[in-house]
């Protein structure tokens, strides 16, 4: 499953790349909101801490407006910009609970733990270490987040977070492996200069690995007597497999010739 997740994130980010640049470029405006909430804060610390709020919030609103958008692009659906403009009606709810978890774990890595660390005790320092395993764990959960709560529309935002906490817990292999995923794109975001894969194609390699993970959950609550640690991935993602297909090369860069 891991290695066709690879495949079908990249062709999927291929085969929707001018829409993912587009979006990414989007995106800038909410990094110039945290550079002007960073420069102001040599002027005013309530200020420039406001506005850094606000910029977080224009994050998760735009991130929940980027998921909702690639998750077509998962299912091999191109929407339009009315479709990206109506997410914000659908989100908007499970985006504040995103702000307020990011906010927090803003807290806990910035403040709480080196507070405690600051200590020099043991006490400080199981604290510290307790504080640093939460933080990891919520971080992977919102890994699965926007994903749940677009794919499960019905579930209110506490509901999508649990299940992500479900995810991390059932598949924390995968998950482990998710976040070398993303700190392997966040390196190609700076070298590309946020413009690929950038935030929309890190949302929309989530949206694939949740795809592909329900596949497994239905398997087993159809078969709940099934080995859990011997999924057959190759049968449950054989038409997944038939729809990306087989590139080359040449096909990728000149697909009118094949």
């Amino acid at each position: 499953m891991t290695f066709f997740f690879i495949k079908k994130a990249f062709f999927d980010g291929w085969d929707n790349f001018i829409g993912l640049v587009v979006l990414n470029l989007g995106y800038l405006l909410v990094l110039l909101a945290i550079y002007g909430g960073l420069e102001l804060l040599a002027v005013s610390t309530l200020a420039g801490i406001f506005v850094l709020l606000i910029a977080l919030a224009l994050h998760s609103f735009y991130t929940g407006a980027l998921s909702y958008q690639t998750k077509e692009f998962a299912w091999y659906s191109r929407p339009g910009f009315a479709y990206f403009k109506s997410s914000f009606k659908v989100i908007w709810r499970h985006a504040l609970l995103h702000f307020g978890i990011n906010a927090l774990l803003i807290t806990m890595i910035f403040f709480v733990i080196p507070f405690y660390i600051a200590y020099n005790t043991l006490f400080g320092f199981v604290v510290a270490v307790v504080v640093f395993w939460v933080t990891v764990v919520l971080a992977l959960a919102m890994f699965y987040y926007y994903p749940l709560a677009i794919q499960m529309p019905d579930d209110k935002p506490f509901k999508s977070l649990k299940k992500g906490l479900m995810l991390v817990a059932d598949n924390l292999w995968f998950s482990l492996f998710f976040a070398i995923y993303h700190i392997v794109n966040l390196i190609f975001t700076v070298i590309f200069a946020t413009i690929m894969p950038g935030v929309a194609g890190i949302q929309l390699s989530r949206q694939v690995a949740v795809k592909l993970l329900i596949y497994k959950y239905d398997y087993l609550e159809e078969n709940p007597d099934a080995n859990r640690k011997k999924i057959p991935w190759d049968t449950l993602l054989f038409d997944e497999q038939e729809k990306v297909g087989t590139r080359t090369l040449r096909g990728m860069i000149f697909p009118w010739k094949e």
